[in-house]
Parts: structure tokens; sequence; C-alpha cells
């Protein structure tokens, strides 16, 4: 056997009850390097197989007491089974793919002159070959599985900490709101507040997800806007928000921009759209479109142009500053349209 000096010789169980070949077969394949046992018995055959492990079987077909194709389904159900090369003297290709459909790795029909010696021991170590690399890959794929599991638990538990601590600072943030008396300022704390808040829900999102690669959309907008509406109210507002959200999975960083991106447009639209005794809706909408997706925050307000007496709503710009740059991230662009009435903002960018 040319591999020989490359792996521990190759150990075979031989099964056939014709003892004279059987002792011919086996001096060959020793010669050839192989470790070979005989067995001239199915029962005996699998009495040895249940005791001991071996590289690979070759099984002759025609045997009295039981037919090779009736002990393949019992070999191939051990556990660990070796390969098997069937062996048979007929030239009926019926019979070979039998064997391989019940489970034969290879087979080698016998002849008169021996030839087929030859042939064996090379179908043998093929077979043996290709055994060691499936097992070596299945291996390999279990130990990877493991790995990404174990990988995804670090994860989600990072996630798990990250959204406690962002937690935390929303509470620092939202005491000491509480303690300035200054309306202006209590209103850009709240405002840091949803913002910190839409961070915090990601993460939160992916460690109670099965999936810590990305983020449900519907769930995690829905968690928002309910955030956003009784913080809102809070402060004297009363439009209503409404979300309509596709079914989408985004990655963690593009869902953080959409987030704050409606955290921004929703508390413009509270600050501007409306007077304050007359409040009304604000939609927030993700949805599909074609291959890309579409997000809109629209109202039914006093719109850009009509609010503050035909002037540009007055503010420090911050909150369409983040806008911009949360775009610029989903490689995207702010559109803003008059909704006639009310203002609609756009942003179409790629899922992925």
């Amino acid at each position: 056997m040319t591999e020989a000096s490359a792996h521990p010789p190759r150990s075979v169980l031989y099964i056939d009850d014709d003892e004279a070949l059987a002792s011919l077969v086996a001096k060959h394949l020793k010669r050839e390097g192989f470790v070979v046992e005989v067995a001239t018995q199915p029962a005996q055959a699998l009495e040895i197989l249940r005791a001991r492990r071996f590289d690979a079987v070759a099984l002759d077909h025609f045997m009295p007491e039981r037919l090779g194709l009736d002990m393949l389904p019992d070999i191939r159900a051990l556990a660990n089974a070796p390969p098997v090369i069937y062996v048979t003297g007929s030239e009926d290709s019926r019979i070979a793919v039998a064997a391989l459909k019940a489970g034969a790795a290879d087979y080698v029909v016998k002849d008169v002159a021996g030839e087929f010696l030859s042939l064996l021991s090379s179908i043998i170590e093929q077979a043996v070959q290709h055994e060691e690399t499936r097992r070596a890959k299945a291996k390999a794929e279990h130990e990877m599985r493991i790995a990404r599991e174990k990988a995804e638990l670090l994860l989600r538990e990072v996630n798990h900490r990250v959204a406690n601590s962002l937690a935390m600072v929303a509470s620092l943030v939202h005491l000491q709101e509480a303690s300035v008396e200054d309306p202006a300022a209590r209103f850009a704390l709240a405002e840091t507040q949803h913002r910190i808040t839409a961070i915090a829900q990601v993460h939160r999102s992916l460690y109670t997800s099965d999936n810590v690669s990305s983020v449900s959309m519907g769930e995690y907008l829905g968690r928002i806007v309910k955030d956003l509406e009784s913080s809102l109210s809070s402060h004297g507002g009363a439009s209503h928000l409404k979300l309509e959200a596709d079914a989408v999975d985004l990655p963690p960083d593009k869902a953080v921009a959409v987030g704050v991106i409606i955290t921004e447009l929703v508390t413009n639209a509270f600050k501007y759209a409306y007077a304050i005794e007359k409040p009304g809706p604000v939609l927030v909408k993700l949805a599909r479109a074609g291959a890309g997706l579409n997000l809109e925050v629209s109202d039914r307000g006093l719109g850009i142009k009509n609010g503050n007496g035909g002037a540009r709503p007055t503010g420090t710009g911050l909150g369409m500053k983040i806008v911009r740059t949360m775009a610029m991230s989903l490689d995207s662009e702010v559109a803003i349209h008059d909704n006639a009435p009310g203002t609609r903002v756009q942003i179409a960018f790629q899922p992925a």
C-alpha cells in the first residue's frame, strides 16, 4: 500500500463464507499493508464489529446463511459504522446498484483469475480516505457550531449589559431633567434621553432575540414609538403616534440609525407640527420599496412653510443635523416634502 507510511495500517474485516477465498484475500491485503481479520458467518461478523472498530469492511454478496444485502443495514446501523465495500461474483449491475442504495461505499466484482484483488485494496483505501474526510468535515462543522453558539451567547450577554448601562444613563438624564426648571433645558434633556433609549432598545432587541446579528424592526420600532408617545405626552403633547412597519430585519448598525432618525423626526413633529391646542396624528412608516426600504415620518400639521406665522420653525437645528448624519450612515439622503397639509420626511435606503 503506497500510503502505508503516511498513517497507521488500515484495519479491514473481510466477510465471506468461502474460507479458501477469504484466506486468499486476507493474504493479499496483508501484503498491501492492511491489518485483516476474516469472518465466515454473518452473525460472527456482526459480533466482531460490535466489539471492535475497523477502518473498512469488505462484504461478500452470496452467503448461504444470509445475503450480504441483508447484512448491509445492520452494519450501517452500528455506531461509527465503517465504510462497506461490496464484493460480488455476479456481473449483474442490479446487485451493485442495490448494494450502493443500501449504503455500500463502493463495490468490486470477483473474477476467477483474482485480478479483482488489486482493485479491492485500492477501493478500500479510497473508501477509508473518503470516510476520514467526511468525519473530519463533520467534526469541524460541529466544533464550528459550538464555537458560534458560544460566541452568540457571549454577544447576547454583551448586548444585555450594554442595554442595562444605557438604560441607567437614560435614567440619570431623566433625574437631571426633573431637577431643572427651565422648560427649554428640560426638553433638551428629554430629547437626549430619547436618543439614548433608541440605541438601548437595539441592544435589548438583540439579547432577547434568537438572532444576534439582526433586529426585527417591527418590534423595535413598536417599543420606540411607545416610549416616545409616553414621554412626549408627559411634556404636554397629545399628538397620536401611529406605526406602520413591514416585517423587516436589519443589521444592528442600520437599526440604530433608523431608530435615532425616527426619534428625532417624531420629536420635531411634536414641537413644530401642531399648535398646542390642536394636536394631531404623526405617522411612522417603514415599508419595502422594490429591493430597498422606504422610511417616512409624516404629519398633517402646520407644515414647514406655515409654522411660526409663515417662517421656518426656530430651533438649534441639532435634530435635523442628527437625522442627516444618520441618513448618511444609511448611504441615503433626507427628502422633505410638503404633505399638503403637513410635512413628510422620507429616507430611502438599502437593507444590506
